[in-house]
């Protein structure tokens, strides 16, 4: 889970004094909110300054607060744009009607993979990342993280009722338990994986998964 070179924004760093906006003012609040994820995913909420994100995508200091109120708006702005990314790469992947639905699933979990190595282990998941940094302490941002959980997990779920009606895994399988465990287990796998900055955690994760799910009945 991982934040792709198309999440960078695509805006070209002139000489001189930063402009008052870059493209107008959505385009501006957009390439602030995509290098906002990045930075987010690699640093972390507290440790991400908004002068830090400012100065990367060339936009004055003072032009923040026209965009967002304050740095926990800006913040649920990041969740929001996020969530809306990585369902587009859950898409891509589960409704692909080239693959068997548990191939599918197995294709974002092979893509998924790459991209930590690509990165190095030190991204992961910014959702999990503001999860467990902010879960406790900050109830602002704990109901909206949790929303976009649910909404990933739906269309594992989607996937798997998907897998049964092509007959992959049994008619008698709780897709709604077994896709809020694999998101909870991937969760842990993807942090796990960061931490020994390899794909071990993830293989083992997801191997058992997959031979866990109920084939007969």
């Amino acid at each position: 889970m991982n934040t792709d070179q198309d999440l960078k924004p695509q805006v070209k760093r002139k000489r001189g004094r930063p402009p008052k906006e870059v493209g107008g003012r959505g385009v501006t609040r957009e390439c602030l909110v995509r290098k906002g994820i990045e930075l987010l995913t690699a640093h972390g909420y507290a440790s991400t300054g908004i002068d830090k994100v400012l100065k990367a995508v060339g936009v004055p200091k003072g032009s923040f607060y026209h965009y967002f109120s304050s740095k926990d708006d800006f913040g649920r702005a990041v969740i929001d744009g996020y969530g809306a990314f990585f369902a587009a790469k859950l898409d891509k992947w589960l409704l692909d009607e080239t693959s068997a639905p548990l191939q599918r699933l197995r294709n974002f979990v092979d893509d998924a993979k790459a991209g930590m190595e690509r990165y190095e282990f030190r991204r992961g998941c910014l959702i999990g990342n503001m999860g467990q940094e902010l879960g406790g302490t900050h109830d602002v941002f704990r109901g909206q993280l949790e929303a976009v959980f649910l909404d990933w997990q739906s269309r594992i779920e989607n996937c798997l009722i998907a897998a049964q009606d092509a007959g992959e895994i049994s008619s008698n399988a709780d897709c709604a338990e077994l896709a809020a465990y694999f998101w909870i287990g991937w969760e842990g796998a993807i942090l796990r994986a960061k931490l020994v900055r390899s794909t071990r955690p993830l293989d083992l994760f997801t191997n058992a998964f997959f031979q866990g799910l109920p084939t007969k009945g």
